[in-house]
């Protein structure tokens, strides 16, 4: 069970940091070349995008720290400043992402997907937050499990586009994965928040 619990700790790490690092390969490829499929926001909406690519990245990276119980028991003021650092980059991301949503050429119903998991998102760890500053410490790490969820989405639409790509095409695997990506993660952290004895430690270390 230990060796379980470890080797869920480590996906964890590297699926997060690997897919964060991925997503910044536009600064060395350019965006054309690294990101062609929605390369047009990089024009409509230049601001937008770059806040998102740029910072859901760096939201990713920092989600696993959140989890983890030595340092919010050994450094807790450290927790909190990652924490910050968190929510302002979700911010600017996510606000970034429901622009793009609102101007997505994939079509209503991927707009619909992207834009309602921009909402969850930022909803979500606003409140948990919000949560944090009122004290309520218990009901803060219930919601930012459900803002971490929606933050995976960034792992789990690279796990599932290429699969959606050779399977149904471009447009029909986008238009999927708009969803896919988020309501199942979201669906297990609901199944992980009701269990009577609530297990986290996959996310800890």
């Amino acid at each position: 069970m230990v060796y379980v619990v470890r080797f869920r700790v480590f996906l964890l790490w590297f699926l997060c940091f690997g897919v964060a690092l991925a997503s910044w390969r536009f600064m060395a490829l350019g965006v054309e070349a690294s990101m062609e499929f929605v390369a047009y926001h990089a024009i409509e909406r230049k601001l937008a995008f770059y806040a998102h690519i740029t910072l859901a990245p760096v939201a990713l990276a920092l989600m696993p720290f959140q989890f983890w119980k030595g340092l919010r028991a050994r450094r807790p003021q450290v927790h909190r400043w990652i924490g910050r650092a968190y929510g302002l980059c979700i911010l600017l991301a996510g606000v970034g992402s429901l622009l793009m949503a609102v101007g997505t050429e994939a079509g209503p119903v991927a707009a619909v997907g992207f834009g309602l998991l921009a909402v969850l998102w930022l909803g979500s760890t606003g409140y948990g937050i919000w949560l944090a500053q009122q004290g309520r410490i218990a009901e803060h790490q219930r919601w930012m499990m459900r803002s971490a969820a929606l933050t995976f989405a960034a792992v789990t639409l690279r796990v599932y586009l290429p699969f959606l790509f050779m399977t149904l095409g471009e447009e029909a695997g986008y238009t999927l994965v708009a969803w896919l990506c988020w309501v199942p993660n979201l669906v297990v952290a609901e199944w992980l928040l009701l269990r009577p004895a609530r297990q986290t430690s996959a996310l800890a270390a």
